[in-house]
């Protein structure tokens, strides 16, 4: 049962614990949007409006747009797999599931520019037919994918073991379908964990930086996302620029925050009814 600090030891760690959190956590936050707004709002509204802004924008929310879709769709699908089968191999599955979390995102691009550059094998076959996948979007792509992969999938499993198969097996014998039973059964008690899962998906696509750093090029207007576009533009001595790119992932950051909050209250909602 959770108290109230009525010590003086514990006061004195919760104070303790609130003046961490308000060192680093609040008070680089706000300064974020203090040095984008240090040029006043003219300066920051033309800095939102340059074509290498807006490129950035585009390009990191084209990413996000494709990548959480098929990410959510591979989720649940590994998360089935893994909670209603055995078979060979399934240890293994679950230990590359985990991959992405345990590789750094540097080294996860390293492996990716290896393998899909001019030079490499696949990367040559690609080149030969004019589609080039290292230092263009594609490339942006595929190590997003790579490195959100984990998200949905670990979050609608456990939930799944323990809601088990039950109901599903109950609407099987009265004669409904595989897509009955999904859309009627199987999605409406994975649902509020199947949106958590997509929220932090969208937020680590959205701020990926190591490993699309590696395969971008970092080519202005063109394959720079707003979390690489925050760090050229720093090392152009252009701050209040770069501080506005950095607010605007903030405000991004903050809105999943909240989103995940609501989600998290949800889901635990949904298992104390369940």
């Amino acid at each position: 049962m959770r108290k109230s600090p009525k010590t003086l030891g514990s006061r004195l760690v919760l104070l303790v614990g609130l003046m961490l959190v308000a060192l680093l956590l609040l008070v680089p936050l706000s300064l974020i949007f203090v040095k984008a707004l240090s040029e006043g709002l003219p300066a920051l509204w033309e800095n939102l409006q340059a074509d290498y802004m807006q490129h950035a924008i585009g390009l990191t929310l084209f990413v996000a747009v494709i990548t959480v879709p098929l990410n959510m769709l591979l989720g649940m699908a590994l998360a089935w797999c893994m909670t209603h089968y055995d078979f060979v191999g399934k240890r293994v599955l679950s230990i590359i599931i985990d991959i992405p979390y345990a590789v750094s995102p540097v080294v996860a691009g390293l492996c990716y520019l290896v393998v899909y550059g001019v030079e490499g094998i696949v990367g040559h076959w690609f080149a030969e037919h004019d589609i080039q996948l290292m230092f263009a979007w594609p490339g942006i792509l595929l190590v997003t994918i790579f490195v959100t992969t984990p998200y949905v999938a670990r979050i609608l499993m456990p939930l799944m073991q323990a809601q088990g198969s039950d109901a599903e097996s109950a609407a099987l014998s009265l004669g409904a379908n595989g897509w009955q039973i999904f859309w009627h059964v199987s999605l409406p008690n994975i649902k509020w964990g199947l949106m958590y899962g997509v929220v932090l998906t969208n937020a680590r696509a959205i701020g990926e930086f190591g490993a699309v750093s590696i395969v971008s090029g970092t080519i202005m207007n063109q394959t720079l996302t707003l979390s690489l576009l925050v760090d050229q533009l720093n090392n152009d001595n252009k701050a209040a620029a770069a501080f506005t790119a950095a607010a605007l992932l903030a405000v991004i950051a903050i809105a999943s925050v909240a989103i995940k909050s609501v989600l998290e209250w949800r889901l635990d909602a949904a298992e104390r009814a369940g």
